[in-house]
C-alpha cells in the first residue's frame, strides 16, 4: 500500500495589499497549494496565483464580524494539513506581526504537524512608506514602536498601556486601532506625547486606491472621521511625518487614485495589470475569456508536425503562437525541424511572440487586421500555388485563409485553441466592480466586449469604457456603448499609452 501523503501548512505573510509585494516564495506557495484559507486583509488578487482546483477557504475577520472564530480557524488548519494536504495560511501583511499566526504555529506543533513560516511586509513599514513616511531617519528618531489599538482605552489597564506607549521615544505606528482612536490619543498624550506631534492615517496602504490623512495629534482622529476613513488603516504619530509633502512630490505617479478593471484573460492579463499599476493605478483583474484546446487536438498536432511542409506559417494572435509551440516542442526537440519555412504575423505582439521564439517574422500585417495582412501578402509577395499554413482560434472567421485561397495560394487551416467565457471569479472583481465602482474598464479583444456584456452586471454610474481598436470598439457600440478610449497603436503598450493620455486630460 503506498504511503499517504504527508501534509504541510504555510503560515504565508500576503503583504500590505499591492499585490507586487507578496514575495517570491510566497507566490511560489500559493502556486502549489492544495487548499488556501485566507484573511479579509487579503488582497483577492492574489488568489489568482492558485492552481484552480485548490479549494478556497475565506476566514476573514472584521470588527464585529468573525466568518470563523479562531480556533475553528486552528482546528480547521490542523485538519486539512493531517489529511495529507498542502495548505497556504495566507494572512495580510506578516504571519507573526499581530496576525495571530503564532498561535496558529503552536496548534499546527502540537499536533504534530509540520508547518512553514514565510515572512511578509508589515503594512506597519510599508503604508507609512508608500504615504511618504519613513518611519526611521537618523538625524529625527532612533526607535520605533508598533502596537495594537484593538484594546478599548476606557479599560484602566489598556489607558495606561497607551499613554506608557505616547512617552515612549521615536516613531510610533498602530494597527487595528481605528475604532478607538480618538481614546487613544488622548491617552497618549495624557502619557507625554505633545499635542502637535504630527500623525497620519493611511487607509488600504499600498493600493492603487490607497487614502491619506495628516495632522497634529490633538485632531487626527476627527480628520480622519471627517475624511470617512475606516478600518482598516495604519496609524503612524512622529517627527518623520513631516516629510511626507516633498517624498510624495517626487513619488507622484499618474494613475494613481484610479481604478481601471482588466478583463483580459487570466494568463494575459499580467503585463497590461503591470503597467497599469506601475502608473498608480489600483487594477482589478476581471478575466472574462480563457483559452481552451481546439475541437480537434489530433488534427491539430498532425498539422504542427507537418510545419515543415509549408512556405509560410502564418499567426493571427500570440495565444495561437504559444499554442502552436507548446505543441511542436513536444513533437521536436530540436528547433530547426520547422525547416525553412517563413512566418507571418497579424500584429505586433504575435509578431513580438515569434521574435521572443527566435524566429524572423518575414511579414506583419501594418494595422492588426487578418484582412491587411493578406493585402500585405498582395502587395509585397506573390503566393501563386505557395503552400501556407494558418493557426488561429476557432472563435475567428477563415477570413484571411479565404483571402489567400483566392490569391492562389495553396492554404490549410489549424485551429488552435477556442475562447471560452470565465466562469472563475474567485478574486470577486465582478462583485468589487458593482459595490466600489471603478474609473474605467479596459476592453482588449471583441470576446471580453460579449462576455462583459453577458454578465448584465448593474454598473455604477461614470464608468468608462477603453477599447485596444477598432474591431473591439466596433463590438462595444454593438453592445450599446460608445468607449472614452481607443488605442491608436493596437497592442497593450498603445493602449496603456492611450489611458495615460485620456486621464491627463
Amino acid at each position: 500500500m503506498a504511503n499517504k501523503k504527508e501534509g504541510i501548512c504555510y503560515l504565508v505573510g500576503a503583504g500590505p495589499g499591492d499585490p507586487g509585494l507578496l514575495t517570491l516564495r510566497g507566490r511560489e506557495l500559493l502556486g502549489r497549494a492544495d487548499v488556501v484559507v485566507y484573511d479579509n486583509l487579503v488582497n483577492p488578487e492574489l488568489l489568482a496565483f492558485a492552481p484552480e482546483r485548490a479549494e478556497m477557504i475565506y476566514a476573514g475577520k472584521k470588527s464585529g464580524d468573525h466568518s470563523m472564530p479562531q480556533d475553528q480557524i486552528n482546528r480547521l488548519l490542523v485538519a486539512k494539513t493531517k489529511a495529507g494536504h498542502c495548505v497556504v495560511r495566507l494572512k495580510g501583511g506578516d504571519p507573526f506581526v499581530f496576525a495571530r499566526g503564532a498561535e496558529e504555529a503552536l496548534e499546527l506543533a502540537r499536533a504534530g504537524l509540520r508547518f512553514e513560516a514565510v515572512p511578509g511586509i508589515s503594512s506597519a513599514i510599508a503604508g507609512p512608506a508608500a504615504a511618504g513616511i519613513p518611519v526611521t531617519m537618523r538625524t529625527i528618531n532612533t526607535a520605533l514602536t508598533i502596537f495594537s489599538g484593538h484594546r478599548d482605552p476606557a479599560e484602566e489597564d489598556a489607558a495606561e498601556f497607551y499613554a506608557q506607549t505616547g512617552a515612549a521615544p521615536g516613531t510610533k505606528v498602530m494597527l487595528m486601532g481605528m475604532e478607538h482612536l480618538g481614546g487613544i490619543t488622548e491617552a497618549m498624550m495624557r502619557g507625554g506625547l505633545p499635542a502637535q506631534t504630527p500623525a497620519a492615517v493611511i487607509r488600504q496602504a499600498t493600493r492603487g486606491d490607497q487614502q491619506t490623512v495628516t495632522g497634529p495629534v490633538a485632531d487626527i482622529s476627527a480628520r480622519a472621521r471627517e475624511s470617512g476613513l475606516a478600518a482598516p488603516a495604519v496609524v503612524i504619530f512622529g517627527d518623520v511625518v513631516a516629510l511626507a509633502p516633498d517624498l510624495l512630490a517626487a513619488m507622484a505617479r499618474p494613475l494613481a487614485g484610479r481604478r481601471l478593471v482588466v478583463t483580459r484573460s487570466r494568463a494575459q492579463a499580467s503585463k497590461l495589470s503591470a503597467a497599469l499599476r506601475d502608473l498608480g493605478a489600483d487594477v482589478l483583474e476581471m478575466p472574462l475569456i480563457k483559452r481552451e484546446p481546439p475541437p480537434d487536438l489530433r488534427e491539430f498536432a498532425e498539422l504542427v508536425q507537418d510545419a515543415h511542409t509549408y512556405e509560410w506559417l502564418v499567426f493571427t494572435s500570440a495565444n495561437g503562437v504559444d499554442v502552436f509551440f507548446e505543441i511542436f516542442d513536444k513533437l521536436y526537440d530540436d528547433a530547426r525541424e520547422i525547416g525553412g519555412t517563413r512566418f507571418a504575423a497579424v500584429g505586433a505582439a504575435t509578431a513580438q511572440r515569434l521574435k521572443e521564439r527566435h524566429y524572423h517574422v518575414d511579414l506583419t500585417a501594418e494595422n492588426f487586421h487578418a484582412a491587411s495582412l493578406a493585402e500585405t501578402f498582395r502587395q509585397q509577395t506573390g503566393v501563386e500555388n505557395v503552400k501556407m499554413l494558418v493557426v488561429r482560434p476557432a472563435e475567428t472567421s477563415g477570413e484571411l485563409a479565404s483571402a489567400l485561397s483566392k490569391m492562389g495560394a495553396i492554404v490549410d487551416e489549424a485551429i488552435a485553441y477556442r475562447t471560452v467565457p470565465e466562469t472563475d471569479d474567485r478574486t470577486r472583481a465582478r462583485e468589487r466592480l458593482v459595490s466600489e465602482g471603478a474609473d474605467l474598464v479596459v476592453f482588449t479583444s471583441a470576446s471580453t466586449v460579449r462576455n462583459f456584456h453577458a454578465l448584465k452586471l448593474p454598473l455604477p454610474s461614470g464608468v468608462k469604457f477603453a477599447s485596444i481598436g477598432p474591431v473591439t470598439t466596433r463590438t462595444l457600440e454593438e453592445c450599446g456603448a460608445c468607449p472614452a478610449i481607443e488605442a491608436a497603436r493596437h497592442d497593450v503598450p498603445g493602449l496603456v499609452e492611450a489611458i495615460q493620455r485620456y486621464f491627463a486630460r
